[in-house]
């Protein structure tokens, strides 16, 4: 990710970075050019407005030169302009950016375009529903690429977009950014969720907006950025209070923060988080949308354990963790994510113990699932694994299961 990325993903314009940081905007230019890099003196409030703390910028104005070899080939090989991958990824990004554009026009003709939003609305819930059930998740590209396309010709057809339209919209960069997420393009993700909590609040939808807060949060708790994502929840879960209380929106960001918590070592704060979280079971009815919104509480056990895991209550963590592995089984397309979180926390306890049966029984029940499911998100999990895997000693089935975790990631 680049200083460029990290603007537009923010929603911020070229000028006006530079007015906020108090340089002239060819001055910008050049640090995205790579032609020179903020001055020591600059640097705290180009952090401060890109979102990041200074060693995250200090990281991010490494010249690709002083990268490690395998890691610029990587890059360079993830990232080629010719590559078709590349190519499908950026005209879907111009799609949603061409729909964020045009959803936001004020409404005109509200009841015009009601048979095209109560049609996008099914559709939505059909593709919710296909990258739920699909193990390879870049398999739905194609027909949500194709779902966006017809968004922005009905946006773009010469009638002002109603509220409906907006709430479509907001669904469906919901849907883009988790294909995005999965394929670990974390900028991509969050821009995708920028413009769905945008959409979501131009349509007045409070439980869609405080969900795609939700999402972004993710990503920051993917990049380590703990206590900005305890913060973009805590607003998740203010907004949540302004929308269905039929629905878990406000528990999911509840059991979400209290992830945040726990990697700041809050005990407190994560309990009281996990106890709101466990409301959800006070709800009658159908408390989830089925697509952008799951939370029904059926996964609070595994929720509970992982928590105990970040503390380190490693026993209390176990009995959780393995009442949640009885609850996720792999019945349905949705449950790989789970299940694969699942295994891979009680390897981690076996690591954290030192009992190379325990991180062999479920590491290895976790690597296969990430290579039949394709799940980036499984790889990701896997991966961070591979440090506690450090402690244990020289067991060689250990160091074999490292080696093939780091073949999945690469």
């Amino acid at each position: 990710m680049s200083i460029a990325d990290r603007r537009r993903a923010l929603g911020l314009t070229q000028e006006g970075f530079a007015f906020t940081v108090g340089v002239d905007r060819r001055t910008v230019g050049r640090w995205e050019r790579g032609e020179s890099r903020p001055q020591p003196p600059q640097r705290p409030k180009v952090a401060e407005v890109l979102q990041m703390d200074l060693e995250e910028l200090d990281a991010l104005l490494t010249p690709s030169d002083v990268l490690p070899k395998t890691e610029r080939l990587a890059s360079s090989a993830h990232h080629a302009p010719g590559d078709p991958d590349e190519m499908i990824r950026r005209e879907f990004l111009r799609h949603m950016a061409v729909s964020g554009a045009v959803a936001s026009i004020p409404t005109g003709e509200a009841e015009a375009l009601k048979p095209d939003a109560d049609g996008f609305e099914r559709m939505n819930g059909h593709l919710w529903q296909v990258y739920q059930l699909a193990r390879a998740k870049h398999s739905v590209y194609p027909v949500v690429q194709s779902q966006l396309t017809a968004l922005n010709n009905a946006l773009r057809d010469g009638r002002a977009p109603t509220g409906s339209l907006c709430i479509a919209a907001g669904e469906l960069f919901q849907l883009a950014g988790e294909l995005a997420f999965d394929s670990n393009r974390y900028h991509d993700a969050t821009a995708s969720y920028s413009l769905a909590a945008s959409a979501s609040k131009e349509a007045g939808a409070y439980d869609l907006w405080a969900c795609a807060l939700i999402r972004n949060a993710y990503v920051d708790l993917s990049e380590r950025r703990y206590r900005l994502a305890a913060e973009t929840l805590g607003a998740a879960r203010r907004i949540a209070q302004h929308g269905d209380g039929s629905l878990a929106t406000k528990h999911w960001a509840a059991a979400v923060q209290a992830e945040a918590f726990a990697w700041l070592g809050d005990f407190d704060a994560c309990e009281e988080a996990l106890d709101e979280a466990e409301k959800v079971a006070e709800i009658s009815g159908q408390a989830s949308k089925g697509g952008w919104l799951r939370f029904d509480g059926s996964r609070l056990a595994e929720e509970r354990g992982a928590r105990y895991l970040q503390l380190n209550r490693l026993g209390l963590a176990e009995t959780a963790l393995k009442d949640a592995l009885k609850l996720a089984p792999l019945a349905a397309g949705h449950s790989f994510r789970r299940r694969g979180a699942v295994l891979v926390d009680l390897a981690a306890i076996g690591a954290k113990r030192k009992d190379p049966e325990q991180v062999m029984e479920y590491g290895l029940e976790a690597l296969r699932l990430a290579r039949d499911s394709g799940s980036g998100y499984v790889a990701r999990r896997l991966q961070s694994l591979t440090a506690e895997l450090g402690t244990i000693g020289r067991d060689p089935r250990i160091a074999q299961l490292k080696a093939e975790i780091g073949t999945l990631t690469a």
